[in-house]
């Protein structure tokens, strides 16, 4: 008995959870009703410099959406998910591919910009000429 009590429960909030997004999965888009953010389902998938980041979110046209941006610290550390720990190491949600740990974020001090480890959760500061396991994942708000 008690296990069908949890299976149950499971399913309806797996069933709350569907209900706060919805796919795109021909233009491999999601958005996050809950967050009200459309992310690209995919990084960029090779290592990239923070300028050129910014630029492949710029020309990003997922769903024939021309305002892509880089998101920011705070909107990518909401992917992360310690309790789910990918083969890769990487704990995020199910929801995006990522190739490498380290999407580069919009914030930027000096000439360092951020990116957010997702082995870890923790925001880095580092070169923004670096390339090494840097990717981007573009990102917009619903309007």
């Amino acid at each position: 008995m008690k296990h069908h009590i949890r299976t149950l429960l499971s399913i309806i909030l797996f069933s709350i959870f569907l209900s706060s997004i919805s796919f795109a999965a021909e233009e491999a888009i999601y958005t996050d009703h809950g967050t009200g953010l459309m992310w690209a389902r995919q990084d960029n998938g090779r290592d990239i410099n923070w300028a050129d980041a910014k630029a492949y979110c710029e020309n990003y046209r997922g769903g024939n959406y021309t305002d892509w941006r880089m998101p920011t610290q705070e909107e990518l550390k909401g992917l992360y998910d310690r309790t789910v720990t990918k083969k890769e190491g990487l704990h995020k949600t199910d929801l995006i591919k990522l190739t490498s740990c380290c999407p580069w974020t919009s914030e930027t001090r000096g000439s360092d910009a951020a990116y957010v480890h997702f082995d870890t959760g923790s925001s880095i500061w580092c070169s923004r000429s670096s390339e090494w396991k840097n990717r981007v994942l573009p990102v917009r708000s619903v309007k």
